[in-house]
């Protein structure tokens, strides 16, 4: 089908605009399907297979079909028109459901005829039938049917009467001075075809046995009726088949709509409209409408608080003040921290590569959300849609509403992920701790070799051993100055640390609550507002599809 369509476009591109209306209404049925009604999409498809087909089917045909209900005079015209008895009338009238067709100029018809269902027995081709003259010249081109009566009995007949109407060029609606109010006619057939008056007729027939001085009123009730239906302007022709009154008007008016070769693209584009229009009442004229930063904002957020990304923040802060003054701490008393559980190892936020293989991912123990935060997830997604669909009709803001959910499911193990793949940046202390970690082994060695200086002079004093002289400085031991101050400037340089770790704690908590918030953003762009914009995307596409199809 996809090919036929194709080749459709580039065989009318050239000439005519219906190439853009077949485009335009492929585009916006693909666009359409799955948001608008199944029957609606199948029922335009339908018609956009049949315009297809037909631009592929002969181009110097054009079928006249003649519909009427039983007694309107339809097979009487239809014999008037072709010269012939080929259609059985009045209590002759067959009981078969299939018209009959009668062609002028077969060269290229038999295609177009099995398109049409026609059986071969039911078709007939004037020219071999009579000398051509000048009338068949004038008709050349026109297949002409008779339609069975599309009141009648037999479900069959009013079938193929529905069948034919749909694949018709031009539409002939005989009616019957008796029963042309009839409802049947008007609010079947009629009324629905408003869009296609540019290729309908409507003829009176038996006008012999109406009174001349009722004629005109008669005629001028049914151009009522017919402005009612949304048929104003179409031609209604006075006949009598019986006489012949009012034929040879039908004949040229017939012959003079054929000769101009616009009838089959008038009523293919007649069909498209149609088909554009209904659609475009389904899918409303409403601008395409864009997500609210502030709505897609107000969801990250209740996710962040739903994944627990204060949680993780503050989990970092922490861990990154405790690795970090292990490191820069007091040698002596720091070892103390390593008793204490890393608030991101408790978390599973930094278990390592092996850890990540024993998990088989990245899976966190950060606390579920609570039934509070939940409900703030399903509130901002519902805030959303709703937002960004108030203004599209009930079907497209349906399928809004039902893409922010199509992934809910698959919310808490996104929001995991991200937490899991997200570089929190507390695996490394920084720089400058590795710095004050070798400078405080240092002092500690130095307290450490003072204490055990001072401790063999002690020892050399008790067992009377003669000593070097001491060094001083300012009067003070050497050994005692290294043991004061390697205790006390470790001490003190350890308090100092603590507070550039604090700012770097923070830091870094800050840093990590970017990237956790930038990962969450990333899981509503996936798994909400991505399917939205997909749905205002099909929406646009859609809405400029319909307008191509009707401009």
């Amino acid at each position: 089908m996809t090919s036929l369509l194709e080749g459709a476009k580039k065989l009318v591109s050239r000439s005519t605009d219906i190439g853009a209306r077949i485009e335009g209404l492929d585009a916006a049925i693909v666009a359409s399907r799955g948001r608008l009604p199944d029957p609606l999409l199948d029922e335009s498809q339908t018609v956009l297979e049949r315009a297809s087909s037909r631009l592929w089917l002969s181009a110097d045909h054009t079928v006249v079909a003649l519909a009427g209900a039983t007694g309107s005079g339809k097979s009487s015209t239809f014999n008037a028109l072709t010269g012939l008895e080929l259609s059985a009338v009045g209590v002759r009238r067959p009981t078969t459901s299939w018209a009959t067709a009668c062609v002028w100029g077969a060269d290229g018809a038999e295609d177009l005829l099995d398109w049409l269902g026609i059986p071969p027995r039911h078709r007939v081709l004037r020219s071999s039938m009579l000398e051509p003259t000048r009338e068949d010249d004038a008709m050349r081109g026109v297949v002409l049917l008779d339609l069975p009566d599309h009141d009648s009995t037999e479900v069959s007949h009013h079938l193929e009467v529905d069948r034919l109407v749909q694949l018709a060029d031009l539409m002939v609606w005989v009616l019957d001075p008796q029963k042309y109010a009839d409802a049947a006619v008007h609010d079947r057939y009629l009324a629905p075809l408003a869009t296609h008056r540019e290729v309908m007729l409507v003829v009176l027939n038996h006008v012999d046995t109406v009174p001349a001085g009722r004629l005109e009123s008669m005629v001028a009730d049914v151009r009522r009726l017919l402005d009612a239906d949304g048929l104003a302007g179409i031609p209604v022709i006075a006949t009598s088949a019986r006489t012949g009154q009012g034929m040879e008007e039908l004949r040229r008016e017939i012959a003079t709509r054929v000769a101009k070769k616009k009838v089959v693209r008038t009523r293919l584009e007649a069909d498209l409209r149609g088909a554009a229009q209904r659609m475009g009442e389904a899918t409303g004229t409403a601008p395409t409408p864009k997500l609210s930063k502030e709505r897609v904002t107000e969801l990250e957020e209740a996710l962040a608080q739903s994944a627990g990304v204060p949680t993780v923040v503050k989990a970092v802060e922490d861990s990154t003040r405790l690795r970090a003054n292990r490191a820069t701490g007091w040698p002596v008393v720091a070892w103390f921290s390593r008793l204490r559980p890393d608030p991101l190892k408790r978390l599973h936020l930094d278990l390592g590569s092996s850890g990540k293989e024993l998990a088989g991912r990245a899976r966190t123990s950060v606390p579920a959300p609570t039934t509070v935060q939940r409900a703030r997830v399903d509130s901002a997604v519902r805030t959303l849609a709703d937002d960004v669909s108030r203004d599209l009709s009930r079907s497209w803001g349906h399928a809004v509403r039902e893409a922010s959910l199509s992934r809910h499911d698959d919310l808490n193990d996104g929001l995991d992920r991200a937490l899991g793949a997200t570089e929190l940046g507390a695996a490394r202390i920084p720089v400058w701790a590795g710095l004050v970690r070798v400078l405080q082994w240092l002092l500690l060695l130095a307290a450490l070799g003072g204490a055990a200086w001072l401790g063999a002079m002690f020892a050399t004093r008790y067992l009377t051993f003669e000593m070097p002289a001491t060094p001083e400085i300012a009067g003070y031991p050497l050994p005692l100055l290294l043991l004061i101050g390697g205790v006390v400037l470790g001490i003190l340089f350890a308090l100092f640390c603590r507070l550039l770790v604090r700012a770097t704690a923070r830091r870094r908590a800050r840093a990590a609550d970017r990237r956790l918030r930038a990962a969450i953003a990333e899981v509503a762009e996936e798994l909400v507002v991505k399917p939205v914009q997909d749905v205002l995307a099909g929406y646009d596409t859609a809405r400029r599809g319909i307008d191509q199809a009707l401009q």
